[in-house]
């Protein structure tokens, strides 16, 4: 029992995370920009970084967010005006990661600082930190489903990247750029390789059995949660996607 007292807001956590994430990487597969959410969640880790390093980690949301949509919205302008964009995506991301080294390199808690912006640890999430996800996400959510289909041109660019930065600010913060970047695009792509069920609900279901079983693995094994989370989901997204390709082909 205080097991499951201790461990619930991390397996709900991880419920929503999934949820969340797979609503835009579904679309994001379907547009062929794969590493926007990387590179986006990378560019709003800058805001971390400089927060902890000069901030004493004062202002760490309005920075990360500032970051993110500035992000978004750079992102959301070079889809339709630059040749190439996913090199041009790509380079974006190499200018965070870079960025944040650089911002860190005198922090004492550098190194450290950096492993959790790529994979935090969420096994040990509180419900306080919960409930202010879902405060998050949820309303999030409610404007993709209602509000976004209902847009055009500009305007739905713009409200799917700023949308995508909200999110990306809450999870790098919880969970890290990688496991954020893992939960968009291996649920998502398992859902839309098949063809049996909507990509969008099978990618929630496979999503959520890959992070639980993550966490039981996680904890069980004391192995560090957001790596065990990259791992566990991305490589059965990759052995189902290699399975309906085989079962394809024949």
């Amino acid at each position: 029992m205080q097991i499951v007292e201790l461990l619930w807001p991390a397996f709900v956590l991880a419920i929503l995370l999934v949820y969340i994430h797979t609503i835009f990487g579904v679309e994001i597969i379907r547009r062929g920009v794969i590493f926007t959410d990387l590179a986006i969640g990378q560019i709003a880790a800058v805001g971390m970084a400089l927060s902890v390093a000069f901030l004493e980690g004062a202002y760490q949301t309005p920075l990360t967010l500032l970051f993110a949509i500035l992000a978004a919205v750079t992102i959301a302008w070079a889809t339709k005006k630059i040749k190439n964009v996913e090199a041009f995506i790509g380079l974006l991301y190499a200018l965070g990661i870079s960025s944040i080294m650089l911002v860190l390199a005198k922090s004492a808690e550098g190194m450290e600082l950096f492993s959790k912006l790529s994979a935090a640890d969420i096994l040990f999430t509180s419900s306080d930190d919960l409930l202010r996800d879902f405060a998050i996400y949820i309303p999030i959510s409610l404007v993709m489903f209602l509000l976004y289909p209902r847009t055009k041109g500009v305007i739905k660019e713009l409200l799917f990247f700023i949308m995508l930065a909200f999110t990306v600010t809450s999870s790098v913060q919880s969970a890290g750029v990688l496991v954020v970047f893992a939960l968009l695009i291996a649920p998502a792509y398992a859902g839309i390789v098949q063809s049996r069920v909507k990509p969008l609900y099978f990618a929630w279901i496979f999503g959520a059995i890959a992070i639980v079983a993550s966490l039981f693995i996680s904890y069980n094994f004391d192995l560090p949660t957001g790596y065990t989370i990259i791992f566990v989901t991305v490589f059965f997204s990759l052995l189902f996607v290699v399975f309906v390709s085989q079962k394809k082909s024949v």
